[in-house]
């Protein structure tokens, strides 16, 4: 659901790895992280792998989601960010509903040292991050506010000074923007994916100390598609759908990248 699309751009590899349950994390929460060492380091051993025996130098687009975020966040720091010649490598990182940090105001630094968010469909080398809400996130929110909730799992507990990265894949140099969602599609259409045209925008928003991608449904007579809420409550806003809302956005901004670089799959 949320990596296949991206085959029309790259060639994906998908590691399996240690992660934590969905039991395990309704026992213990996104803040209590004596577990998230198992599983980064069965991610950090796919990537050794992959680099021994699968990559030959070719350019890489890291993509992460929820804990899948908080693992990447991890491994770019600690493999990509602080070595040059691997950073070489970074086509561009999608992380998303991870916390992602910055200095208030800045577009680079806290979580990534030399890995900037990016601002136009040609760049590379650049973090595209976000959380979506559909208003502003609640002072207890798990995404969207520094050194709190899913900012815990990667061991990022500054709070104070740095605000959480919103890049918005709608306008990557800012403003609002149309999202091309992308979902699985249900049983009784005959086709594996659906898109939803002219549903929603998008806008990166900041206030009462979080910043976040906010989900702007357009209301048309007569139109009785689905819409997403926030079916796992107030904190988790639309976390669940931060990969298909804007899956076709994404997809498009890649293809852009590799198309700069000269690339094929």
């Amino acid at each position: 659901a949320q990596a296949e699309r991206f085959s029309q751009a790259c060639r994906v590899w998908a590691p399996m790895y240690n992660q934590k349950t969905t039991a395990g994390l309704a026992i213990e929460g996104l803040t209590d992280n004596k577990y998230e060492q198992v599983a980064y380091d069965s991610v950090l051993a796919a990537w050794r792998d992959y680099l021994a025996h699968y990559n030959d130098g070719r350019p890489i687009v890291f993509i992460g989601h929820s804990q899948g975020a908080a693992m990447l966040i991890d491994l770019l720091r600690s493999q990509v960010d602080p070595n040059p010649a691997v950073r070489k490598l970074l086509v561009s990182a999608i992380i998303l509903g991870g916390n992602v940090q910055v200095p208030t105001g800045k577009l680079d630094g806290g979580t990534f040292q030399h890995i900037p968010a990016c601002q136009a469909a040609s760049e590379t080398g650049c973090v595209m991050a976000y959380s979506s809400f559909s208003s502003e996130p609640p002072a207890d929110s798990y995404f969207g506010r520094p050194g709190q909730g899913v900012s815990l799992q990667s061991g990022q507990t500054t709070k104070t000074g740095e605000q959480v990265l919103c890049v918005n894949p709608a306008a990557l140099s800012g403003g609002s923007g149309p999202l091309a969602p992308i979902f699985p599609a249900p049983k009784r259409v005959a086709a594996p994916w659906v898109e939803y045209p002219d549903l929603y925008t998008a806008r990166c928003e900041s206030a009462g100390g979080a910043t976040w991608l906010n989900i702007n449904t357009i209301v048309t007579a007569g139109d009785t598609r689905p819409r997403v809420t926030a079916s796992l409550g107030p904190k988790w806003g639309l976390h669940l759908y931060d990969v298909s809302l804007a899956l076709g956005n994404l997809v498009q901004i890649v293809q852009g990248e590799v198309s700069s670089l000269h690339l094929s799959r």
